[in-house]
């Protein structure tokens, strides 16, 4: 029975995904220790090394159906590592003692460290199907609404108009680097391990880097310079990756929190019952959004986990290498979590411009009092202008009026702008400064 919730029938698919789940699960896993037992029988039979034979017989058993998964258990449970009962149980499978020649001239970190990277591997690829599909809805949002007047915000208060497409290009920005620094540290989270037990690969004698190179290309896997046994740099990268793209995504559902009832610009797509209330019949929670920002959140310490694991003592570690065993799983799982609730999210985001308009007008035109004070600025100077339009706010505040009437019965206004100025100027849609013009450069960006 589960007891995470990464793994719980009842929440898994709220913080994971079934496939993700798939690439660390139990069954995966030790298939991919079998892969590279396999691989490196196939490849030292060619290069004679061990029988054509042995690696014909291995590579026939090397499947989870003819593993007998309780005995591993209990051997694993037995030694504390996974790879020796491993070996037990390919001899176990393979006849006339052909399994005898499995694991030849390699070391159990060289297995897991290769099928990590095999894991690292398949997983990359469904997380990078999932941000290419956040980048293309994100790209949408923001061609969609290039020009959609919304309140900016600092502070949580109102600054000066943007567009709701500025809002969603920005996000895109966030994304489109973590899709950059993917491609570029993909390479490096995705080589192979085989160096023998402190890394020099001496039970091989000359052919060892042969083998390794054969091994990595049997695998798809890259080539390592030198032995990354105790050099982890590779792998808390991947993760600290994930940290910052997790990050990305809570700041998005941190920022579409605007379906709060006081905002109420952007929502959700409704669908019948998520995020019901059990008390309160009038809730639609924010859904997506929560379980955004709480991957990140949990994100950090899986970061902060993998970096601790980076200090590893000599040739091969006493302890620290296991904090991976722990974290990687949960990192990837969690990541794609996040992910898949923001395809969901941005998919069916309703953007309510209504609202965003209305919301534009509750200071009653201060939202643009920087641009009343640069319009007037050329014509009674600069620190006049702002001491003018301080007490023009002042004045609306205590009236309840607009900027706009305020200004236009005040004398030192209307004798250096005609009103039709005047009135453009308290208009936020007129305010929104090259907030299209950066949409465009980012949308084309995309397509170089």
């Amino acid at each position: 029975m589960a007891s995470s919730a990464i793994d719980s029938e009842i929440f898994g698919d709220l913080f994971g995904t079934p496939a993700m789940r798939h690439v660390f699960a139990d069954e995966t896993l030790i298939q991919r220790y079998l892969d590279v037992e396999a691989a490196l029988a196939r490849v030292q039979a060619r290069m004679g090394i061990i029988p054509e034979a042995a690696a014909a017989e291995i590579t026939a058993k090397a499947s989870f159906e003819h593993f007998d998964f309780e005995e591993y258990k209990r051997g694993v449970a037995r030694v504390s590592y996974p790879i020796l009962p491993l070996v037990e149980g390919i001899v176990a499978m393979c006849k006339d003692g052909l399994g005898e020649y499995s694991h030849w001239g390699t070391t159990t970190q060289d297995i897991m460290d290769s099928a990590l990277s095999l894991q690292i591997r398949d997983a990359v690829a469904i997380i990078e199907a999932d941000l290419d599909a956040v980048a293309d809805l994100l790209a949408g949002l923001a061609r969609e609404y290039r020009d959609a007047p919304v309140a900016g915000r600092s502070h949580l208060q109102h600054a000066l108009p943007v567009t709701f497409g500025y809002k969603a290009a920005v996000w895109l920005s966030g994304i489109e680097r973590h899709r950059a620094r993917l491609a570029e540290l993909k390479p490096r989270a995705t080589l192979v391990q085989f160096s023998g037990a402190a890394g020099t690969l001496a039970s091989l004698g000359e052919d060892g880097l042969k083998i390794q190179d054969a091994l990595a290309d049997e695998l798809g896997l890259g080539r390592p310079e030198i032995t990354w046994h105790t050099m982890r740099d590779n792998v808390a990268e991947i993760v600290s990756w994930m940290g910052l793209l997790t990050g990305t995504l809570g700041k998005i559902g941190t920022d579409v929190l605007m379906m709060q009832t006081e905002v109420g610009e952007v929502f959700e797509a409704f669908k019948h019952g998520r995020g019901a209330s059990s008390t309160m019949p009038q809730k639609r929670n924010p859904v997506s959004c929560e379980l955004m920002v709480v991957a990140a959140r949990a994100m950090r310490q899986h970061v902060a986990q993998m970096l601790d694991g980076m200090l590893q003592d000599h040739e091969r570690a006493s302890g620290a290498w296991h904090l991976e065993w722990l974290t990687m799983p949960q990192a990837f799982i969690t990541t794609a979590g996040s992910l898949s609730q923001a395809r969901e999210l941005l998919d069916g985001l309703e953007v309510d411009t209504d609202r965003m308009r209305a919301n534009l007008d509750i200071t009653s035109g201060m939202i643009v009092s920087e641009a009343v004070m640069m319009g007037l600025a050329p014509h009674m100077g600069r620190q006049v202008a702002h001491d003018v339009v301080y007490d023009a706010c002042r004045d609306a505040v205590q009236q309840n009026k607009s900027l706009y009437e305020i200004l236009s019965k005040m004398a030192q206004i209307t004798d250096a702008l005609p009103d039709e100025e005047i009135r453009a100027m308290c208009d936020p849609a007129n305010y929104t400064g090259l907030a299209g013009e950066m949409v465009d450069r980012m949308l084309d960006a995309r397509k170089r």
